[in-house]
Parts: structure tokens; C-alpha cells; sequence
């Protein structure tokens, strides 16, 4: 553990609620229709991986530190199109599961807008099985 993380550790705010005690994780599914590098891909997963924390601690202090105390796990999948990420996306907040959509600002491979990825969670991993779980790892 690190200087800032275990400063950040100490000095944080418990979160209030149950803190889940299930494995935990947190889902990327990619765009893989826009075709892009793999370069910006990771760029992209970046993006979503960072909203979907802050997010997180916004909305759920108590999943958000029970992925912390269990390693982070994260995997990314390949989704069809946009349309197929926007129904995953009502799929989860049906389903109370956190999501967070990341949208090009077009100055590189890709139109300004596109919808590249959707984060999902962190939440427990059994919550994510009956969305993500017949999609390809990427």
C-alpha cells in the first residue's frame, strides 16, 4: 500500500451501511463496433474507470470500499454497438447497478459524442452475471 493510500485510509470517513461481503468487481463493456485501436480503447476504460469510482463514492461509499478491500477486480467485454451499451445501461439501473457511460470528445479516431464504454459497478459479482456474463472478454 502506498503513502497516499494509506493516508487516505486513515483519515477517511467510514462509509455508513452494510459493506457487502461477496466478491466484488467492476465491468467495462467496450464499444466494439466504433473499431478502435487499442490504444484508445485502454484511454477509454481509463475514462470509465475513474467515473465509475468517483461516482461510486458518491452514490455507494460502502461498494466502493469493499472493491477497494478486495483487489479491484475489473474486466472489460466487447458490447455490439451503442444501441446494445444503452439497453445494458437501462438493463443495470433496473437492476440498481451503478453505471457510468463514457462519450468521446471526438479529437482523435473517433466522431465527437460516440459512446465508447459502459462502466458497471462496482458491485458485487453475481449482480453483473445475468448482464455481462454471455459477452466476450475483450
Amino acid at each position: 500500500m502506498g503513502l497516499r493510500s494509506f493516508i487516505h485510509k486513515m483519515t477517511a470517513p467510514r462509509p455508513s451501511g452494510q459493506i457487502p461481503k461477496g466478491a466484488m468487481k467492476m465491468v467495462f463493456v467496450v464499444n466494439h463496433g466504433l473499431k478502435m485501436g487499442k490504444g484508445k480503447i485502454a484511454a477509454q476504460v481509463g475514462h470509465g474507470a475513474v467515473k465509475a469510482v468517483m461516482n461510486a463514492g458518491e452514490k455507494s461509499p460502502a461498494y466502493l470500499e469493499a472493491w477497494l478491500a478486495t483487489g479491484q477486480k475489473k474486466i472489460c467485454v466487447k458490447g455490439d454497438d451503442a444501441d446494445h451499451l444503452t439497453r445494458l445501461e437501462q438493463e443495470a439501473k433496473q437492476l440498481n447497478v451503478l453505471t457510468a457511460s463514457v462519450h468521446d470528445a471526438g479529437h482523435t479516431q473517433i466522431p465527437s459524442g460516440s459512446y465508447t464504454i459502459l462502466a458497471l459497478g462496482p458491485c458485487e459479482e453475481h449482480q453483473l452475471e445475468s448482464l455481462t456474463g454471455a459477452l466476450k472478454l475483450l
